[in-house]
């Protein structure tokens, strides 16, 4: 097959042996093209143009790879719900490295490609709801602007995935800036010897976070490491928060040091405003409801320096003490950008006393009266609603009227903090009532809904009267109370 634009430049395979496995994807019988992200493939540099249907199936099953490309799987390890084993790429494939136009390094990986040395008795297979939900879900968080893998094709493969009932099976191609996890660096402490977690270390650094390298006053590469590393995180879940999304899986194998949200399970964005709110089907406890991701966060994060210890300090005692006392700053750095996130929520520039009790207050009043996260925010950014169309009595009256004062504090024109909600405050954000109609006609093979959905995300940012259903908060017989990853 021709290269079709694809400039590989696989470097991983650069690392000690026990990283990865190098084999090929398994053929499928019967592949069909669903979708094709054809704006994201012309950023890529990629032009499929001259390529059939039936060619552009056989290429995004695997079935015909293009020139350059070197599959393979990687191993990692991971703490899933806090308890520690062995994983990998269980039903992934990785074509390789791609250099993009932009001189930008992404890996493009298969997932659902048949099974590895890494499947743990797993069938290495994916079936087709979940892997339209992660392409669906990986675009929105895309267009929302917060850091994510992309999905650049959707393929059907002919056959039946067993799960609680045949499937129709498919492969998701997934680009990703890598697939570096918290769990790579797991394996590496816990299975392979210091210097393969050197040579690890020194990729990661060399590949993510290549400021430390020209740093001269960096005297502790792993520590520097740690702190960068930190700084994305914090301000990915951030994010998270400020739209509401909850990851449902934050094992440490699903925490990339790109700093991207990857591995779109049983995901879901939340309506009414609960910080307990969990969807996803196997975190009975509620582990990874959306009010616990900081402090998942921050667990990951200790488990993460825990791999470096030995490359801190060869004193193990004076490597804890050291990782310790950095990762005890968090909490703070956690609080400060997820305060200054909700003072943009509610149009607040510079800030005051008074402000975090001001978030506080609203927030408990959505909880107690299950107020819908997204539209309250949105409600309040209208611009009718500022112009003194005040509430006429109760709590949120009280509440209005201190928010008002304090948005007079800005020393700034309403228009800007009109501005600033706006750009923090999506219109649109993938309902779950929506994508669950949406994979469900799918899963028919009618992918009306599925298509409305993808327009409607590209745009979450602006009140456009065509998608209103798309804004509208559910009916509580369209409430989902479950999501489930597809495994």
């Amino acid at each position: 097959m021709k290269k079709y634009g694809f400039h590989f430049d696989t470097t991983y395979t650069n690392l000690p042996d026990p990283f990865f496995t190098e084999l090929e994807p398994q053929k499928v019988e019967e592949p069909n093209l669903v979708i094709l992200n054809k704006k994201l493939s012309r950023s890529m540099g990629l032009d499929f143009s001259d390529l059939s249907l039936k060619k552009q199936a056989e290429l995004f099953s695997g079935n015909d790879l293009p020139k350059g490309s070197t599959p393979f799987s990687q191993a990692y390890a991971g703490h899933q719900f806090a308890h520690f084993t062995m994983l990998g790429d269980g039903r992934a494939h990785l074509w390789g490295e791609h250099i993009m136009p932009n001189k930008q390094r992404v890996d493009i990986q298969f997932k659902g490609s048949g099974r590895t040395p890494y499947s743990r008795g797993g069938d290495g297979k994916a079936p087709l709801s979940p892997m339209l939900r992660e392409y669906l879900i990986s675009e929105a968080m895309f267009f929302l602007g917060i850091p994510t893998t992309r999905s650049l094709a959707v393929v059907t493969t002919g056959e039946a995935v067993m799960r609680e009932t045949p499937l129709p099976g498919a492969i998701l191609t997934r680009i990703a800036g890598s697939h570096i996890r918290v769990g790579t660096f797991q394996f590496a402490a816990y299975f392979c010897d210091k210097e393969a977690l050197v040579s690890l270390m020194d990729y990661t650094i060399e590949r993510h976070y290549s400021d430390l390298l020209d740093n001269v006053e960096i005297k502790n590469k792993p520590l520097a490491l740690i702190k960068a590393f930190m700084e994305r995180q914090v301000d990915l879940v951030v994010n998270w928060m400020r739209v509401g999304f909850i990851h449902g899986v934050m094992n440490t194998d699903n925490m990339t040091l790109s700093g991207e949200t990857i591995d779109y399970g049983p995901c879901a964005f939340m309506d009414q405003y609960d910080p307990d709110t969990v969807f996803s089907y196997i975190d009975q406890m509620g582990r990874y409801a959306y009010g616990n991701q900081p402090k998942i966060a921050e667990w990951n994060l200790a488990r993460f320096a825990e791999t470096l210890l030995p490359l801190i300090d060869d004193d193990r005692d004076k490597a804890i003490f050291l990782a310790e006392e950095l990762l005890s700053d968090f909490s703070d750095m956690y609080h400060l950008k997820w305060l200054r996130m909700m003072c943009c929520k509610l149009g607040l520039f510079g800030s005051y006393e008074g402000d975090e009790r001001l978030v506080l207050d609203l927030l408990t009043w959505m909880h107690k009266n299950e107020a819908d996260y997204t539209q309250t925010f949105y409600d309040l950014s209208e611009k009718t609603q500022c112009k003194n169309q005040v509430p006429t009595k109760g709590f949120f009256r009280d509440w209005y009227l201190r928010w008002q004062d304090r948005v007079l504090k800005n020393e700034k024109p309403l228009e800007d903090s009109l501005s600033l909600m706006k750009k923090y405050n999506p219109v649109v954000i993938p309902r779950n009532h929506k994508v669950e109609e949406a994979l469900n006609m799918a899963g028919t093979g009618d992918l009306d809904a599925f298509c409305e959905s993808l327009k409607a995300i590209k745009e979450p940012y602006k009140n456009i009267e065509s998608f209103k259903s798309f804004q509208l908060p559910p009916n509580p017989d369209e409430r989902v109370f479950q999501t489930f990853c597809g495994t």
